[in-house]
């Protein structure tokens, strides 16, 4: 019974949602208005009856005809709305009267014009622009500020490329004492550690990755001899196990891979290509099923990436939007090689970050909390206060190396210093993650709530980082490293 006085009521003169009666007209801010006395007035003065007859539908939806009006016009607004908008930005200044003037003139054009075979006309439909919604979107624009756009892929470390800045004296210093280092029958790898500790030139960096990855030997006559061997005996895996993906006991691990590949940097071109997640598939494929220990874990895909650009950078000037099929078959092939190795030797150090439960993260993320409370008690303070634990968001940074926390020219950068140091990976980068948080202590401090801490520790402005950046963040992380690495007792209060 309650129940059919509920729908009876809702069904009194039911109306169309937000419509107002043909007899009456909408006030607006008409201070003499009397509020509702009762919930039962303020449901009388209010059309919100979604459960309407169909009849009414009909009015509403109006004619075929009426409605591709409709969606024409809406169409043509949006689209000279964003014109405006793209307008506004390059503008440097407004008169108030002037922009006034211009968005009545906005809304009076886009109410009368549609589309038709892709020219603009007037058109007979009564589409209006909501003037002031597109004021604040304009107020929006104007108030960010005007940023360079960078590149996500190409502007890498001291790279000659198009449009890159011609190479200072300094530089090419560094890329001669690279070359030399690189040409001796026997490369001594500490002083090309040395070296690479500031960054490593682009047009040497892919040698240089895999020689202080331990994929390459030393010796420079035996590196020929080591590639073929080792490039074979991964196309030897792919022959053996690839197949399999498709069987009951790894269908589970291919299908969360396939998931994966294509959420891996979705904004840059060259990872949405067929050719690149096919090779990627194979890559943490065939990773996987020689791991049995940890298998496939979400993330792992993500430290396939670095490796792959650099080594495609050897062949390929503009990385981010090339097309890698329009590589030689046998290049495709060894850049992939190359790729797997490398990252198999970087997992190798860490791969307790992926076995069951994740241990090495949770040490890692315990070792960050005690660190960041000796380094800055107010930050590890202000997290307690609000009830932030550092798992909820430094586990991240552990499980995907601060990659989705930086653009990947950075990320290539900073693991030149990784690969650089001892154990950078899996040690240095505990001091790295401790820099980047102090980085953001005046931003961190002036959050008072628990989601927006996370907020913002989760979506971190470094999207304008570049070298310069990751430079003072590696030097603060050395800092840290150098006075509380051999002295354990400072993590304790």
């Amino acid at each position: 019974m309650a129940t059919e006085n509920r729908i009876n009521f809702w069904r009194r003169n039911a109306k169309v949602p937000g419509r107002y009666p043909k007899d009456t007209k909408p006030k607006f801010n008409n201070p003499k208005s009397k509020k509702a006395s009762s919930f039962h007035e303020f449901a009388r003065s209010t059309n919100d009856a979604w459960d309407i007859d169909e009849e009414e539908d009909e009015d509403f939806l109006g004619t075929p005809a009426q409605t591709s009006s409709l969606s024409s016009g809406l169409h043509s607004s949006s689209t000279q709305n964003q014109n405006q908008v793209g307008d506004a930005e390059t503008r440097v200044s407004h008169s108030p009267g002037t922009e006034d003037q211009d968005l009545q003139d906005v809304g009076e054009e886009d109410a009368e014009c549609e589309h038709v075979n892709g020219k603009v006309v007037k058109s007979s439909g009564d589409v209006h622009l909501n003037t002031s919604s597109v004021r604040s979107t304009l107020q929006k624009q104007q108030s960010l500020p005007v940023r360079p756009i960078i590149p996500l892929v190409a502007r890498m470390s001291d790279q000659n490329a198009s449009g890159a800045p011609p190479m200072t004296v300094r530089e090419k210093s560094r890329l001669d004492k690279f070359k030399q280092l690189l040409a001796s029958p026997n490369t001594d790898l500490e002083e090309l550690r040395k070296h690479s500790w500031s960054g490593i030139p682009r047009e040497v960096r892919p040698i240089t990755w895999r020689l202080l990855s331990g994929y390459l030997p030393a010796n420079k006559e035996r590196r020929e001899l080591v590639l073929k061997r080792k490039r074979e005996e991964y196309f030897g895996f792919i022959e053996q196990y690839y197949h399999s993906r498709t069987d009951e006991h790894y269908k589970d691990t291919y299908r969360q891979i396939h998931i994966d590949i294509p959420r891996t940097n979705p904004l840059i071109p060259l990872f949405q290509q067929p050719v690149v997640q096919e090779v990627f598939e194979r890559i943490l494929f065939i990773w996987a099923i020689r791991h049995p220990a940890s298998g496939y874990v979400q993330g792992i895909n993500d430290l396939v990436t670095p490796f792959f650009v650099v080594f495609l950078s050897e062949f390929v000037k503009d990385v981010e939007n090339f097309e890698v099929a329009a590589l030689p078959l046998d290049t495709q092939r060894n850049i992939e090689a190359d790729s797997f190795w490398c990252m198999s030797k970087l997992l190798d150090g860490i791969q307790d970050n992926y076995t069951f439960a994740q241990p090495g993260i949770q040490n890692k993320v315990k070792a960050l909390e005690k660190l960041v409370s000796r380094i800055d008690e107010d930050i590890h303070n202000h997290f307690q206060r609000y009830e932030v634990e550092y798992l909820q968001f430094a586990f991240r940074w552990m499980n995907n190396l601060l990659m989705r926390e930086l653009p990947l020219r950075c990320t290539i950068r900073l693991w030149d210093t990784y690969q650089a140091e001892a154990e950078g990976f899996s040690h240095f980068h505990l001091y790295v993650c401790s820099a980047f948080l102090i980085e953001w202590r005046k931003e961190i401090l002036s959050m008072v709530d628990f989601q927006g801490l996370l907020m913002l520790l989760q979506n971190l402005p470094t999207i304008h980082w570049g070298n310069e950046e990751v430079g003072l963040l590696l030097a603060e992380a050395y800092r840290l490293k150098y006075m509380f690495a051999d002295a354990p007792s400072h993590y304790k209060r």
